[in-house]
């Protein structure tokens, strides 16, 4: 299992078709998102199941806070870190991620309907464990702790299944 930090949008109100420059009218808040992902089933061959390796049960740990939008007036200039038994392994920007929080709103809206309560993990910085080398993955022992500037800090140990 990989570790992933991200920040997370939570709508707040029905939308579809949203235009980017009203995206923030569509936002109730933020939180902290750890998006575990089963590598092995992600990169089997032939192609994968991306999506599978990432909807275990326990693999998309939330919180500790849900933080109201007009708490955050520029989510787009916050630190994010990721601790992997206190050593850190991700250390970014949220300036850094590729789509701006709007953009992603306004094209997933494209998509879908955007429902309230519906929750857009925003995508992880660099310093993934599959990615290093060598490769680093979560063992039972493991404490993840992932904080964002303004939304606090969200600490999962990690526990082998029963």
């Amino acid at each position: 299992m990989d570790y992933e930090a991200e920040l997370v949008v939570i709508i707040g109100k029905r939308g579809r078709y949203i235009p980017e420059s009203q995206s923030w009218d569509y936002i109730a808040g933020y939180t902290i998102g750890h998006d575990v992902s089963a590598r092995d089933w992600q990169l089997r061959k032939p192609g994968g199941q991306w999506l599978a390796g990432k909807t275990f049960d326990t693999f998309a740990p939330l919180g500790p806070v849900l933080v109201t939008a007009d708490e955050v007036p520029n989510p787009h200039d916050l630190h994010i870190e990721l601790r992997l038994s206190g050593q850190v392994m991700q250390r970014s920007n949220t300036s850094q991620m590729i789509f701006t929080v709007d953009k992603l709103v306004s094209y997933i809206s494209q998509v879908v309907t955007l429902e309230p309560g519906d929750l857009i993990f925003t995508g992880t910085p660099s310093g993934v464990g599959f990615a290093r080398k060598p490769p680093v993955f979560l063992k039972p022992g493991d404490v993840v702790e992932i904080e964002i500037e303004q939304l606090g800090i969200l600490r999962n140990p990690v526990v082998a299944e029963d």
